[in-house]
């Protein structure tokens, strides 16, 4: 994933956490909102000091990561997403981060319909 397709500054993230919708499950917290005149869809990955040491935290953001790089054509372009990591996420590997995080982009109609997951 290209870095440009990031969510960095704490003020995008702040504007997404207030303005935008979120939905949960008990992995991962999910924050998105609309951009309609967006290009391409854009990430932004939280993962607190709770989860574990920086290794443990790093390798749940490369999983992420990776998964949204597998899912690109199948996300919808004009959506802001915040991805937030709870305390379970320590124990998955990571074909089941990316399920959960499938769970999550398809409830909340990120996906786009005729896409395949897996």
């Amino acid at each position: 994933m290209k870095k440009r397709y990031r969510i960095k500054d704490n003020e995008e993230f702040q504007y997404v956490f207030k303005n935008g919708k979120s939905f949960a499950n008990r992995q991962l917290v999910l924050y998105y909102i609309e951009k309609p005149g967006q290009k391409h869809f854009r990430i932004g990955l939280s993962v607190g000091k709770k989860i574990g040491n920086a290794v443990m935290r790093n390798q749940i953001k490369r999983y992420l990561r990776q998964a949204f790089l597998e899912l690109e054509d199948s996300v919808r372009p004009t959506k802001d997403i915040i991805i937030i990591a709870r305390y379970p996420t320590r124990q998955m590997d990571f074909h089941q981060v990316k399920k959960s995080l499938v769970h999550l982009l398809t409830k909340k109609g990120c996906l786009s319909k005729n896409s395949r997951t897996f």
